[in-house]
C-alpha cells in the first residue's frame, strides 16, 4: 500500500486499483482540498475541515461513505468505527476512531481526539494496531476531562499524543493534524517526547507486511502533498 499525506488530518491510501480517503477537508474549510476519486472514504468528525466527501469524486468514481461507529466491509477493505466524546470548534461533538484491516495489516486513524485517556474496554476493541494516526496539534493551556491537558486546536498536545501511542504499542506512528490545523510548533514537541527528533520526512509511505518485521513505536513523518 502507499500512504500519503495531504494536510490536517487528510489521507490517502492506495492499494492496487483501489484508494481509501481519510477526513477530507470540504471546500468550505481554510485548508487546502486535493481532489480524486476515492472507492472509500472514512469521515471521523462532522465538521468541514474532515468532511469534504464532494472531493472525492472523480468521473465514475464516486466514494462509499463510512461516517460514524459500526462495522463494515467494502472492497475487501475491513472497517470498524468506534465513539468517543470530542470538542472541536468550541463544540461538544461525537468523534469516530476507524480501524481499516487490509493486505494482512491494521490501521488505526484516531481523528479528531481531545483525551488520552481511552476506555479500556475500546482499547481492547483496537487490539495490536500496524499503523496508527495520531492528531498531535493541541496546544497545552485547557484542561478537559480527568484534568487532561488537551489546548487549542481540541485534540492532543504532542506530550498527550506520544503518552497514548506508547500505551497503544503500534509498529508504526504517524502525526497528523500539525500541518495547516493546530499548534505549528507540535511536530518538533512530538518528536522531542517520542525520542525522534532525528526522523527524516518522507514524500509517502510504501509499505507491505514484511516491512513492519521489528517495528515497535517508530515514528514516520510524511511531508504534505497538494
Amino acid at each position: 500500500m502507499i500512504i500519503t499525506y495531504l494536510g490536517g488530518e487528510f489521507i490517502k491510501v492506495q492499494f492496487g486499483e483501489t484508494v481509501l480517503a481519510v477526513n477530507p477537508p470540504s471546500k468550505d474549510s481554510k485548508l487546502k482540498a486535493s481532489r480524486f476519486g476515492a472507492d472509500v472514504a472514512l469521515v471521523s468528525l462532522s465538521h468541514q475541515d474532515f468532511n469534504g466527501i464532494e472531493n472525492l469524486t472523480h468521473g465514475e468514481r464516486k466514494p462509499f461513505v463510512i461516517s460514524g461507529p459500526g462495522a463494515y466491509e467494502v472492497k475487501g477493505i475491513v472497517v470498524q468505527g468506534f465513539a468517543t466524546d470530542s470538542t472541536y470548534g468550541g463544540e461538544k461533538k461525537i468523534n469516530t476512531v476507524y480501524t481499516v484491516s487490509l493486505e494482512g495489516m491494521k490501521l488505526c486513524f484516531l481523528g479528531v481526539l481531545s483525551s488520552p485517556e481511552l476506555p479500556a474496554e475500546l482499547k481492547e476493541e483496537l487490539g495490536e494496531i500496524d499503523v496508527l494516526f495520531v492528531p498531535i496539534g493541541g496546544e497545552p493551556g485547557r484542561l478537559s476531562q480527568g484534568e487532561t491537558r488537551t489546548g487549542k486546536g481540541d485534540v492532543l498536545t504532542p506530550a498527550a499524543a506520544n503518552k497514548l501511542a506508547v500505551a497503544l504499542e503500534p509498529r508504526l506512528v504517524i502525526p497528523l493534524h500539525f500541518e495547516g490545523l493546530g499548534d505549528k510548533n507540535a511536530l518538533k514537541q512530538f518528536l522531542k517526547e517520542s525520542g525522534e527528533e532525528k526522523t527524516t520526512v518522507q514524500d509517502k509511505l510504501t509499505l507491505k507486511k514484511k516491512d513492519l518485521e521489528g517495528k515497535e513505536g517508530e515514528v514516520i513523518v510524511l511531508k504534505t502533498v497538494q
